[in-house]
């Protein structure tokens, strides 16, 4: 029984760090972003995507990106988002590597979509 609640304490103590990672590296202010022409970038698969999407995203698959980065243009402002977030960090540290200055991890994508529909209320 003691190890039962072991795990579940080891558990509650990564997902709780996840969760704050996800925080500390989403970007504040997105959605004044989009109104000031971001676009959103969708990394995540062909096949979560047709589950549903933020209409007007680009939707280049994270695996892809290392290649088809060069489709996007350096000067605009990008936020990557995907299904959790975690993705949307790795693709924004990609684009940083390779001369984009202007890209922000706008999260999961849900999450985001939420946040748009709400500022348009």
């Amino acid at each position: 029984m003691k190890t039962f609640f072991i795990i579940i304490l080891i558990f509650v103590v990564l997902y709780g760090s996840f969760k704050t990672f996800l925080y500390v590296t989403k970007e504040p202010q997105l959605i004044s972003k989009i109104k000031n022409g971001a676009i959103i970038l969708d990394v995540r698969t062909s096949s979560e995507c047709k589950k549903g999407h933020i209409k007007g995203a680009i939707i280049i698959p994270l695996g892809e990106l290392r290649t088809r980065y060069v489709e996007l243009d350096t000067s605009v402002t990008y936020i990557t988002c995907c299904s959790h977030g975690l993705r949307s960090v790795k693709a924004v540290n990609i684009l940083k590597e390779r001369g984009f200055k202007k890209v922000c991890n706008g999260g999961a994508w849900e999450e985001l979509q939420s946040q748009i529909i709400q500022s348009n209320k």
